[in-house]
Formats: structure tokens, C-alpha cells, sequence
């Protein structure tokens, strides 16, 4: 965590490809000049770029088109992103700049050595990021192993749904155990951050390997991509938590229409964000038959991002007076989105706010944030949109009071995003508070927040951890479900 920048919460971390799953045939324009030896830059290009607390691994393939003239594409690896067009290669000197209009970033170096590096920094939405492309034999494959592959030994069916309410068409995908009825079934509910119905992130598609186990041990479930991402109709920018729950009670009425599930069977799986929307679900469903929490936070946002910041921080190796005054910074950011009611007021405090911060803060990072004022204006429309003031105002604990069936909680003993104990003990005091003695609280040792099997529990690790999610948190969710009566 650097000084200086305003807003460090994971959920907006995600800034390199807003447009990433897009892959278009085109026609792209290239530029030479004074091209000495444009042999010199054909070939595959890796260099890994620092965004806040993520590590990605960016590729540049840039090669001779069938007429002659340089052409490329750029994969993340790490995003699952991959031939992306580089829509202009320039060449003069020893200066090198490959842009890519489908992002709106671009990359400009030199080259340095005997050509075998380029040292230059990657360009986009006012931020420069620094980067260095080391020329390679071999591009990057993402390996995980856990991704089930077809032929499934259960039934696969793609499904739609409506939320009548607010007039969206959710899409989503039900695996179910071949030729049976009256089965017990789970909706998955994905974290903050739009995501497809595999939760997919970093190269990793945790929904998919969950479901795929619980399905092969005679559990069917639901997973569906979250509304206005993939094929799901609606605009998950304007959704807050309440408004995603009520897409997950359009999930329920849906499967209690259908004769092979039995409608006294539906339970609720939440992670992270999802284990907030869980609970809020659950008071409104008098018959769901359990809730699973996975990293479920038992705090009020305001409350859990300070912890989150100071355990990123120190889980990347960070002195405390490294970290300590961007976090006193957001919680006065926090206080003026909770208690400054009028939008333009608030927006002018968090823009004085903002500029004491950005003058106190050193070159790199001014160089990084690129023009103030475009990166503020950024900013302020996440920080005083309608998800972000629901999160910091939201007080998980009463509705977890009021869950009356059965509910596990499980966090990552490396859970630096959702901490375990001050969480998890939340949540056992509410379920007790509210007579709810049918509850089994669990941290498991060395997982992180997606319940991998971690070092630090940095989220710059899980991109580059094979495991999608541990075996030891697949098997107690579905023993668990199993043994129930």
C-alpha cells in the first residue's frame, strides 16, 4: 500500500481491462519509424505489473503479419485474458510502444541490454504503472489442476430465471446427480465485484470446482452470473447487497418450480460478499434449510476495510508507518460517505481530503496516480455510489441474529481480506444471541480469503497458486451438508 492513494479496498483493484473478455476481428493499424531493426522486437514479451497489492503477469506476442508488418496481441494470464490485438506497434530508435486501443493503455520503454529487455512503464486511464518486458521462449500457462473437465458424471443443464421485481433475467448453469429426484440443492452467491456464475477471478474459477464436488457427492447446485455480467440481464453497477439478495430469492422460487428438487432442501452458499447477502436472504425464507458462510463478514464495512488494509499491509511485508496514514485517511474518507448527506458537500470533502494526501505524497506515486483531478473523479463515483455507502453503513450482526436454520461459517486461518477471529466470533455471538444453537464455526489453518492453501495470505498470491480451493474446505462444506437430518 502506497501513500497517497485515496481508496485502497480490494473490490476496486481490478483496473487493467474493464474490457478484457472482448475479443473482436479487426483490422489494426501498425507504425515503424527510422526501423533500423524492427527484427529486434518480434518475439514474446513478459513482465509482471505492481497494482496496489495484485501481481499480473502481462505478455506481449508480437510477430510479422502475413504482408510484412508487425502485428501482436496481449494476454493476462493471471486474468485469463488472451489475445487481445495490439492495435499499433511504433519503433524509432531504441523506443518501443505497443498500444492496445480495446483497454485504452498502451506500453512504452526502451530497449536495454542486447535487446533482450524493455524497460518502460504500461499506460492507462491516467495511471503509469511501471513495467519491464523480458523477452521469452515460452508464454505463460495458467495451471489448475482442479478445473473438472468434461464428460461430467452428473447432469449439466444451462437455466434462466426471473427477478420480477426488478424485471431481470438471470442466467446461471444447474449440475445435478444423473436421474434423480427430491434432491438437496445450493445456490452459490458470489463476492463483491461483478462475477460470472464461476466466480471467476485471477485465473481462477472457484464456483466451478465447488460445484463440481458438491455435485459428484449427490448435491445439486446453482450458480448464475450476477446481474448485468455475462449472460444475466439488470446493472450490477446500481445493485447494492439488498438488491442482490433479492435475485437470490428469485434463484429459490425458481428451483422450488421444478419437480426434481425438494423445495424443503434449498440452502445457501455465501462467500465473502455473498455471506452478507446470505443471512439478509435467510430472514426473509422461512424454509431454507441451511446457510453456509465462507468468509462471511460479521462487521459493518466501515469497520472491517481499516482491518483489511492493515493485515494486506502486513502480509506484504509493510512497516506500520508505511501503511498507518493512508489508513487514518480512509476512515475520515468513510466518515464523510456515512454522515454528509448532501452528495456535492461530500464530494468537495473527500476532493480537500484527496489533494492533502496526493501533496504530501512522494513522486513515484503522483507518477502513478497520473492527472489528479481525472483520478479523483474516478474515484468519488465509486466511493459515493450507491454499493459502496451501502457496504460501509451495513451491520451484518442483527441478521444473523435471526437465522434460524442450520448455518456453518468458515474463514481461511490466512484470511487477510475477511479476518477470521474477529469475524467469525461476530458471527457465533449472533447466532447465539439469537437462540440459533444448531452451528458449527470452523477456521481452517493456512487457507487464505478464496480458501487456498497460502504462505501469507497476500492477495498477490492467489493468482500464483495452482490450488483453486483446498480440499479440506470442499470436503467440510459437503460433509456438513451431508449431515444434516
Amino acid at each position: 500500500m502506497q501513500t497517497g492513494s485515496l481508496v485502497k479496498s480490494i473490490k476496486f483493484m481490478f483496473i487493467l481491462f474493464s474490457a478484457f473478455f472482448i475479443i473482436i476481428n479487426h483490422s489494426f493499424s501498425y507504425s515503424i519509424i527510422n526501423p533500423t531493426d524492427p527484427e529486434k522486437v518480434i518475439g514474446n514479451w513478459q513482465g509482471k505489473l505492481n497494482i496496489s497489492t495484485f501481481q499480473l503477469r502481462i505478455v506481449f506476442r508480437i510477430s510479422f503479419d502475413s504482408t510484412g508488418n508487425l502485428t501482436g496481441f496481449m494476454d493476462s494470464p493471471d486474468q485469463s485474458a488472451k489475445d487481445i490485438p495490439v492495435s499499433n506497434v511504433v519503433l524509432w530508435d531504441d523506443s518501443v510502444k505497443f498500444e492496445v486501443a480495446l483497454v485504452s493503455g498502451y506500453f512504452a520503454g526502451k530497449l536495454i541490454s542486447d535487446s533482450s529487455k524493455i524497460s518502460g512503464q504500461w499506460f492507462q486511464m491516467g495511471a503509469a504503472f511501471p513495467l519491464v518486458l523480458s523477452k521469452t521462449d515460452e508464454v505463460p500457462q495458467l495451471i489448475r489442476p482442479q478445473e473438472p473437465k468434461p464428460p461430467f458424471p452428473y447432469s449439466v443443464e444451462e437455466v434462466k430465471f426471473e427477478n420480477r421485481v426488478d424485471g431481470i433475467t438471470l442466467a446461471g448453469t444447474l449440475t445435478k446427480p444423473e436421474n434423480e429426484k427430491n434432491l438437496t440443492c445450493v445456490i452459490l452467491i458470489s463476492g463483491s465485484g461483478g462475477q460470472n456464475r464461476d466466480e471467476e477471478l485471477l485465473g481462477h474459477k472457484p464456483f466451478l470446482v465447488l460445484a463440481d464436488h458438491l455435485t459428484r457427492n449427490g448435491i445439486a447446485v446453482l450458480r448464475y452470473d450476477d446481474r448485468g455480467i455475462a449472460e444475466s440481464t439488470g446493472d450490477y453497477q446500481s445493485a447494492t447487497t439488498k438488491d442482490l439478495a433479492r435475485d437470490v430469492i428469485a434463484a429459490i422460487e425458481y428451483l422450488k418450480s421444478r419437480n426434481d428438487i425438494n423445495e424443503l432442501k434449498i440452502g445457501l452458499i455465501g462467500h465473502s460478499e455473498g455471506g452478507l447477502i446470505a443471512p439478509i436472504v435467510a430472514n426473509q425464507i422461512e424454509d431454507l434449510a441451511f446457510v453456509v458462510l465462507m468468509a462471511g463478514p460479521g462487521m459493518m464495512g466501515k469497520d472491517l476495510l481499516p482491518l483489511q488494509s492493515e493485515l494486506i499491509s502486513k502480509s506484504m511485508g509493510l512497516k506500520e508507518e508505511e501503511y498507518s496514514k493512508d489508513i487514518q485517511t480512509a476512515k475520515k474518507m468513510y466518515e464523510i460517505v456515512l454522515n454528509e448527506k448532501d452528495s456535492v458537500l461530500a464530494e468537495k470533502k473527500l476532493k480537500e481530503l484527496f489533494y492533502e494526501s496526493y501533496s504530501a505524497s512522494p513522486d513515484s506515486v503522483k507518477t502513478q496516480l497520473g492527472n489528479p483531478e481525472d483520478y479523483f473523479l474516478r474515484q468519488v463515483k465509486v466511493i459515493l455510489g450507491s454499493w459502496f455507502k451501502h457496504f460501509l453503513a451495513y451491520d451484518p450482526y442483527p441478521a444473523l441474529t435471526k437465522i434460524k436454520c442450520p448455518v456453518l461459517a468458515i474463514n481461511g486461518e490466512k484470511d487477510v481480506q475477511v479476518p477470521p477471529k474477529e469475524n467469525l466470533s461476530l458471527i457465533k455471538k449472533a447466532l447465539i444471541e439469537g437462540g440459533n444453537n444448531n452451528y458449527k464455526i470452523v477456521e481452517l489453518e493456512g487457507l487464505n480469503h478464496l480458501f487456498q492453501t497460502a504462505v501469507t495470505g497476500a492477495p498477490t498470491e492467489y493468482s500464483m497458486i495452482e490450488e483453486t480451493m483446498s480440499p479440506t474446505a470442499l470436503v467440510t462444506i459437503s460433509d456438513w451438508i451431508k449431515s444434516l437430518k
